[in-house]
């Protein structure tokens, strides 16, 4: 039977990565099989792409062209063959990602965005998605503390695009669930584990 895809969003430094992780870990107690990717970077190509995208000055769509195929191989190698296998999957990022950052926050085209999505996703969309949703100038002062890669370094108002975009994205799809990021780290956890859990049961239901 088909598992669950679940995907982890927010903007950086909102502890989505930390979160994921728990998150896989608190649903392999419950005895599933789960496997935690990202985006980018998920598949061996998708590596090549990654050091790339985080590190070369680069055209806005071009910038998106290449977290499109990413994607791809991901969707294809990593994914799909996970969730059909019978695998959770939970990935750190996924297509919201480009519709926050390359859409709202660089101005490519949404339209054409969602075009690329469809063509390359199959259809396949997050059976849960969990966004973090932390405030620009806390984004900041967190990352204040890190080694910034090349989209970490653009700044308060691309912030403010991104996450802007992302709060509209949430309110349009039901499957959202926005999480406030200042609480605690525990607290966070538990709620999404518990989300996780009713969602399930509801899934469960419907698939049946």
């Amino acid at each position: 039977m088909r598992e669950m895809f679940i995907t982890v969003e927010g903007i950086d430094g909102s502890g989505k990565s930390t979160q994921a992780r728990i998150l896989k870990d608190n649903i392999e107690k419950t005895g599933l099989k789960v496997l935690l990717t990202r985006e980018p970077g998920g598949s061996s190509i998708g590596g090549i792409i990654r050091k790339a995208l985080l590190t070369k000055k680069m055209d806005s769509l071009t910038e998106f062209l290449l977290f499109a195929s990413d994607r791809n191989e991901h969707i294809e190698s990593i994914i799909l063959p996970s969730i059909h296998n019978g695998t959770v999957v939970i990935s750190d990022r996924f297509t919201d990602s480009s519709l926050a950052y390359q859409g709202y926050g660089r101005g490519v085209e949404i339209k054409f965005i969602n075009s690329v999505h469809n063509t390359i996703t199959k259809g396949l969309s997050p059976d849960i998605s969990f966004l973090i949703d932390i405030s620009p100038q806390i984004s900041i002062e967190r990352m204040k503390v890190m080694q910034l890669d090349r989209i970490e370094q653009e700044g308060m108002e691309f912030l403010k695009r991104v996450r802007k975009g992302y709060l509209e994205i949430a309110r349009k799809e039901s499957r959202f669930v926005v999480i406030d990021g200042l609480k605690s780290v525990d607290s966070i956890a538990n709620q999404m584990f518990a989300t996780y859990l009713a969602r399930r049961k509801q899934w469960i239901k419907e698939k049946s």
